[in-house]
């Protein structure tokens, strides 16, 4: 552990603020936290978080015993700003905009507190611009932005392996100037392993939309060709399997969708800031963003050959709700999506999802339950539901599966 007296203050904390406040607390920082959730404020104070993360509870049970983690609703005077909150979009039909308006207000919150040599840096993903924008708040507020370091470092780390990847995975620090872009990368290495690259503002924020959209692409391709597969009659499991056994070919997974607070809106970034040119970009988020209402199309298809079948009012079951396997995290979630469909079409549904306890519009059954359904859908690849034997049971059922656990 390192002596640092700097005091570092991380505005927003959930999926990557908390993470990042911990981290840093237990490597020797003084960390104030800040959310506007007085729950989650609460429980961290007492050592216990709000989000399932491996690894996670043990380094805030450690940070708050030893005192270097403390949570706070509003910002506190510090050395270091991190501002690490929600970036959401604007809906729209056509093509959907960022909205800033969280990044604004945890700029505005700051401005009574930086002095002179303090940084600010920005985490959340953003479009192009951002940070110049978080530069032009400072200054109409009577900051004088010459004298501190502003930059962009955009987190990449992967739900699941948050605490491992914060610490291993490369970093890009991109600042308004070089030397807030070197002050800011030096702050980096004092806690990341993996190397840390120096670049642009522009270029930062435009790297991290790159590598979310190029997953999103790439992603579009599996769940597009799964669905041709369909019409053919083909296993879309096998026909990857079989492809990738090209040397010079590796398509993705399909699943039921695309979701998270990064893959399913960070390509509407680039979109937004210039539609001419993203065309690819848009058609793969539209694909994604479609694949639900097929997977509902489909389940219906099912429904129907079971009333066909003399079954009148076929209770569905539906496995995940998380966006991703064997995390809590259900934002942008599509298999949250298939559900509502369900739901709003007014049938008998059971929904399992073993990473939450409670859920505000669904009522949450066990595993053993949904085995009773007269269809199991399979949403989500959730370990739980592949393993100890839970696999073989669900071949014994009438099942559906949209994620390839019974590949």
């Amino acid at each position: 552990m390192q002596n640092n007296n700097e005091t570092v203050c991380v505005i927003g904390l959930g999926y990557i603020g908390l993470p990042t406040a911990a981290l840093l607390a237990c490597k020797g920082y003084n960390v104030c936290g800040v959310d506007i959730n007085s729950a989650a404020v609460e429980t961290i104070n007492s050592g216990g978080v709000h989000i399932v993360e491996p690894a996670l509870d043990l380094y805030v049970k450690e940070a708050v015993a030893s005192g270097a983690l403390k949570a706070y609703l509003q910002p506190q005077m510090a050395d270091i700003y991190i501002i690490c909150v929600p970036t959401p979009f604007y809906p729209n039909q056509e093509s959907p905009t960022p909205n800033l308006e969280y990044v604004v207000e945890a700029i505005e919150s700051l401005t009574n507190l930086i002095k002179p040599g303090d940084m600010v840096i920005l985490e959340s993903t953003s479009p192009v611009g951002t940070t110049a924008k978080v530069s032009q708040i400072l200054t109409e507020n009577g900051i004088d932005v010459d004298k501190i370091s502003i930059a962009y470092c955009p987190e990449r780390v992967l739900p699941g392996k948050i605490m491992s990847e914060l610490i291993s995975n490369d970093r890009i620090v991109g600042g308004l100037s070089q030397i807030s872009t070197q002050k800011v990368a030096e702050f980096y290495e004092t806690f990341v392993d993996g190397a840390v690259l120096k670049c642009s503002a522009k270029a930062a924020e435009m790297c991290k939309l790159a590598e979310n959209s190029f997953r999103d692409v790439n992603i579009a391709f599996a769940n597009e060709l799964s669905m041709v597969c369909d019409t053919h009659g083909i296993d879309p499991w096998e026909l990857i399997s079989l492809a990738n056994h090209h040397p010079r070919v590796n398509i993705l997974q399909p699943g039921t969708g695309v979701g998270g607070h990064c893959i399913a809106v960070d390509p509407w970034f680039i979109v937004s800031g210039d539609p001419e040119h993203s065309k690819i970009i848009k058609l793969a988020r539209q694909v994604n963003d479609s694949k639900p209402a097929w997977v509902v199309n489909k389940i219906m298809e099912k429904v129907d050959d079971l009333v066909k079948q003399g079954i009148e009012n076929p209770v569905v079951a539906c496995l995940g709700l998380a966006f991703k396997p064997d995390i809590d995290d259900l934002r942008e979630s599509p298999a949250v999506s298939v559900v509502q469909q369900l739901v709003d079409w007014n049938h008998d549904i059971i929904v399992v999802e073993p990473n939450i306890t409670e859920h505000k519009f669904f009522r949450l059954s066990t595993f053993d339950d949904a085995l009773e359904a007269d269809l199991v859908v399979v949403l989500i690849n959730h370990t739980i539901f592949s393993s100890s034997g839970n696999r073989e049971k669900l071949l014994a059922v009438n099942a559906l599966d949209f994620c390839g656990l019974l590949a």
